[in-house]
């Protein structure tokens, strides 16, 4: 389980192709590993993905084709990914409970800036919008959000500076 609160911004060093997905190497750029072993758990852009290997601030990670047909950026060298380990049993949750288990991919229909913030329109697959609430929690790209309006299969999102 995680929070939604990003720890890092890494980035996707390497991507190796393997008979039913892919081996990435991510850079976990400042990541406190102190405590990562093989078997650990870190979530890359909100993935659940299992450590299978970490030589200093680098750790692959094995992706499934599954995964991949239901995720965005995983498959991109040189790509971004937000870092956060998997929770304690005492860490404070300071966004919400996240499985990192992906439900869907939306479609980012309107970005507005208002004001010092950033309203964020998504269209969610129609499979899932229904189990999204105002003042919900959802999950975007690992960033623990809070729901403004849903709209048939439209929700709004703040992002705040």
């Amino acid at each position: 389980m995680f929070s939604g609160i990003v720890a890092a911004v890494g980035r996707i060093e390497h991507i190796e192709a393997l008979a039913d997905g892919v081996r990435l190497t991510v850079d976990t750029n400042g990541l406190d590993l102190a405590d990562v072993i093989v078997g650990d758990s870190i979530a890359n852009s909100g993935v659940c993905l299992t450590v299978i290997a970490r030589d200093g601030a680098k750790v692959k990670f094995d992706v499934s084709r599954e995964t991949l047909n239901c995720t965005v950026g995983l498959d991109q060298a040189g790509g971004e990914v937000n870092l956060e380990k998997a929770l304690r049993m005492a860490d404070r949750l300071g966004g919400h409970l996240v499985t990192g288990h992906v439900d869907g991919v939306g479609e980012v229909v309107k970005f507005e800036p208002i004001g010092e913030s950033h309203e964020l329109v998504i269209r969610a697959p129609a499979a899932i919008a229904g189990y999204i609430a105002k003042k919900g929690s959802v999950t975007v790209n690992g960033v623990s959000l809070t729901v403004n309006w849903v709209e048939r299969q439209d929700f709004s999102i703040n992002l705040i500076p």
